[in-house]
């Protein structure tokens, strides 16, 4: 009986106490997830045209999505046609923001118009169209 409870104190002294690494490891987490900067997307996949004469823009924008099927996607969600001006008209009472639409190659001219015309009808000061870098 006494081997065995002095047997089982020394195994205790012999093991490594995880629990400081661990908080390190939590604090290190927390700190990256504060620090990093998050970029919103869409919420769908967009084949985007070129342009050579493409430009960054700031992370303080809204991104509209409009899929080669015609459907206008916000935040991942179907908007629609009809739901891009309610749905600019809230996000732009807070604050004004660039309007960028993440349209596929394969819209057409008249879609595209209508998306425009309705985000400039809420509000929006500058309406960009997103495009890939040549």
């Amino acid at each position: 009986m006494r081997q065995s409870l002095q047997h089982r104190l020394q195994q205790n002294q012999n093991t490594i106490d995880l629990s400081p690494l661990i908080d390190v490891v939590f604090i290190l987490l927390i700190f990256f997830i504060v620090t990093s900067a998050f970029v919103r997307e869409a919420g769908v996949e967009v084949d985007k045209p070129q342009a050579v004469t493409s430009s960054q823009l700031n992370n303080n924008i809204i991104l509209l999505a409009v899929t080669a099927q015609g459907k206008v996607v916000y935040d991942g969600q179907f908007i629609g046609i009809s739901g891009i001006r309610n749905t600019l008209l809230s996000l732009l009472k807070k604050r004004q923001r660039s309007i960028v639409i993440q349209a596929d190659k394969s819209v057409t001219t008249e879609l595209l118009v209508k998306v425009i015309d309705e985000a400039k009808l809420a509000g929006a000061q500058t309406v960009n169209i997103a495009t890939l870098v040549r």
